[in-house]
C-alpha cells in the first residue's frame, strides 16, 4: 500500500474499533463505571497500571481494587485512615502486590492534596515532550517513602521504556473521541502530544504494516511510531491505537 491507501485503511480500522462495543473487553470499562472526575482518574490509573497480560485478569484484578475501595476510590484515597489501608488484603495482579496498592493509595493521597491532582502534574513544565513529563510524573509519585519494589510499576521513558500503560492512561484522560469511549477528561493537554501504548500487539502489526522498523518495544520504537502516526493525524495521532491494537487482538494480525 501507498501513503494514502495505508492511511485510508487506518483510518477504517480506527473508526471501526474505536466506538462503545470495546468498552466491554477493555480495562477502560473501570474507569466507566463512575461519573466523578476524580474517580475517573482514579481508577483509570489504577486499571492502566496493572494493564498487561490476559484483559479478563486484569478487568477482574482492578474490580477487586475498585470493591477494596468501597467503589468510591476519591473518596477512599482521600479519607481511607491509616489502620483501614493496613488492613487491605489479597490486592494482587501478577507482581503488582498488597504493598504496592497500598502505596499507591497513599500517592495518590499525596498527589491530590499536595499537588493539585493527576491532571495537574501532567500538565506541568508543559514546554516539555509529553514523554518527559511523564518522567516528572514518576519523580512526584515516589517522593513519599516507598518501597523500592513498588517503583517498577511506572515507567520512565527517559530510562528506554515506551512508558505503554501510562501513555494508555494519558489516551483515555485526554483524548475525546466523541464515541463513548475515551473521555476527553483532561483540557490542558492537547491530543496532538499523546503517544500510541506500544505494546506487542500494536507493534507487531505496525511492522507488518512497515510503519516501524525498530524490533524492541522501547522508548526509541514508540518515537519511529509517533512520527509515522503523526504523518497520518498530527492532530489525532494516538486514535491509531484502536486500528492497531484491533487488527492485532481481533484480526490476528502479527
Amino acid at each position: 500500500m501507498n501513503f494514502e491507501e495505508l492511511k485510508e485503511y487506518l483510518n477504517f480500522k480506527a473508526d471501526q474499533y474505536n466506538n462503545p462495543n470495546f468498552i466491554g473487553t477493555d480495562p477502560i470499562q473501570i474507569p466507566h463505571r463512575f461519573s466523578l472526575k476524580e474517580d475517573i482518574e482514579i481508577s483509570g490509573f489504577l486499571a492502566s497500571t496493572i494493564a498487561w497480560g490476559n484483559r479478563k485478569m486484569i478487568i477482574n484484578s482492578a474490580t477487586k481494587m475498585m470493591n477494596v475501595m468501597g467503589n468510591s476510590p476519591y473518596d477512599f484515597v482521600m479519607n481511607a485512615t491509616n489502620n483501614q489501608i493496613e488492613d487491605i488484603e489479597k490486592v494482587v495482579h501478577r507482581t503488582f502486590n498488597t504493598d504496592d496498592f497500598k502505596f499507591f493509595v497513599r500517592s495518590l493521597k499525596n498527589i491530590f492534596t499536595n499537588h493539585n491532582g493527576l491532571e495537574n502534574v501532567f500538565s506541568q513544565n508543559n514546554e516539555l515532550v509529553l514523554q518527559h513529563r511523564i518522567s516528572n510524573f514518576k519523580k512526584v509519585f515516589f517522593e513519599i517513602d516507598h518501597l523500592n519494589r513498588t517503583t517498577k510499576h511506572i515507567s520512565d521513558p527517559q530510562k528506554g521504556s515506551s512508558s505503554k500503560r501510562i501513555n494508555m492512561f494519558l489516551r483515555w484522560m485526554v483524548r475525546n473521541d466523541n464515541k463513548g469511549v475515551d473521555f476527553g477528561l483532561w483540557e490542558s493537554i492537547s491530543p496532538s502530544e499523546l503517544s500510541c501504548p506500544l505494546d506487542v500487539h500494536s507493534g507487531n502489526v505496525a511492522r507488518a504494516l512497515g510503519i516501524l522498523n525498530r524490533k524492541q518495544n522501547d522508548a526509541k520504537a514508540l518515537q519511529e511510531l509517533d512520527e509515522a502516526l503523526r504523518k497520518f493525524d498530527p492532530i489525532d495521532p494516538v486514535k491509531y491505537d484502536f486500528a492497531l491494537f484491533g487488527l492485532g487482538v481481533f484480526e490476528g494480525i502479527k
